[in-house]
């Protein structure tokens, strides 16, 4: 037998503590980099509604379809993840949307319906004014997103794992073409291959080999209540105010899943956000705010997810999605199959990274080019 394959894995969020996860339980030799601690950036400021859901075409349906089913798979292996299997209520649409809406994602199979209110107000019976019509949808989940990242870690580590966190990531190292490794301060860690799943970081850590990669960063607000009795069995989406209720008992709130836009005195923003949700639950009178959280949502050019090869260069891949909390534990599979056996999942093709302008600076030796420090 050869020796198995040294993969560096850039990135400690959900979608990297997945991807690792899944080459680790593959054989690969995986070692795990990020300049911060586990679960942070975009991951610990997720709203974390694990869905197939919103408006989207088929083939990205199909993809968070494929996800959901993932995310069973990969609790069933690792029980510590704690799923919230919860369901999910949405009327934060005209009426005549709501129908399309459910009429289209029940012909695509999805366990979509529309309920009526008194029907609401048994699944939510907290809710002061129930809506007439919402869509239900029963099988829909949310997931503590930065704990789901640390557990998918510590258990890749346990099968054989290296696990770097707070070490800066300064660059890739890339030679004749090809990449061969990242740079951390003055030290350069080998590998076969190198996965990028830094998020909102992606275009910066590319630029250190002289791609220009396009990609927005738009900024969401999420309130955060301190723990109260439960008022939620499941995830609201409600027009203007997106909730759900933790197992420890704390309201998230946005005025959508992507969090709101935090304004020019963001406190003030999420202090607007819990009064909103006070005024919706009956029994709500001592919600207060704890904290807020302020995420990047990484969003390649075109809004969807820019998974595989980078200009077919060598040992660079790249896996940066907005939706990421969703699409986690299938990118994570999907990515390990095609790193170790060249197999690219069908599901996969919309969705390759775009061929993307390089600088004037050429990759070949760009071991040898000082390189910027990105946090």
């Amino acid at each position: 037998m050869g020796r198995p394959r040294e993969v560096v894995v850039v990135g400690a969020g959900i979608v990297g503590a997945s991807i690792a996860w899944h080459l680790a339980a593959s054989g690969a030799a995986v070692t795990v980099v990020d300049g911060g601690a586990a679960g942070g950036g975009a991951t610990a400021n997720s709203f974390a509604w694990i869905n197939a859901s919103w408006g989207n075409p088929e083939p990205y349906f199909r993809l968070r379809q494929r996800a959901m089913v993932e995310w069973r798979r990969l609790e069933a292996a690792v029980p510590a993840l704690n799923v919230s299997w919860t369901g999910g209520l949405c009327w934060d649409m005209p009426d005549e949307q709501l129908d399309v809406f459910a009429r289209q994602h029940g012909d695509w199979g999805y366990g979509v319906r529309v309920a009526g209110q008194a029907e609401i107000a048994t699944i939510e019976p907290n809710l002061v004014a129930p809506p007439a019509r919402a869509i239900h949808v029963a099988d829909e989940a949310a997931v503590e997103p930065k704990n789901a990242a640390i557990v998918l870690l510590r258990d890749a580590e346990l099968r054989g794992a290296r696990i770097q966190l707070n070490v800066p990531v300064a660059g890739l190292v890339a030679r004749d073409g090809a990449v061969t490794g990242i740079r951390t301060g003055e030290r350069v860690i080998s590998a076969d291959e190198v996965v990028l799943a830094v998020g909102a970081g992606t275009a910066a850590m590319l630029d250190t080999i002289g791609i220009n990669f396009a990609m927005t960063t738009p900024p969401g607000l999420l309130a955060h209540s301190r723990q109260h009795k439960r008022l939620l069995n499941g995830i609201v989406l409600a027009p203007g105010l997106h909730m759900r209720q933790t197992r420890a008992g704390r309201v998230v709130a946005g005025s959508d899943f992507g969090g709101a836009d935090p304004g020019a005195e963001p406190e003030l923003t999420a202090t607007a956000l819990l009064a909103k949700a006070r005024s919706m639950l009956k029994g709500a009178d001592a919600l207060e705010l704890d904290f807020f959280t302020l995420g990047h949502r990484p969003t390649p050019k075109g809004g969807f997810p820019a998974i595989g090869r980078v200009n077919q260069i060598l040992g660079l891949y790249v896996a940066v999605m907005h939706s990421a909390v969703t699409l986690a534990p299938a990118i994570g599979r999907f990515t390990a199959e095609e790193i170790l056996s060249g197999q690219r999942d069908p599901l996969l093709a919309p969705y390759g990274v775009p061929e993307i302008q390089r600088q004037n600076r050429a990759i070949v030796h760009s071991d040898n080019i000082p390189l910027p420090s990105h946090k």
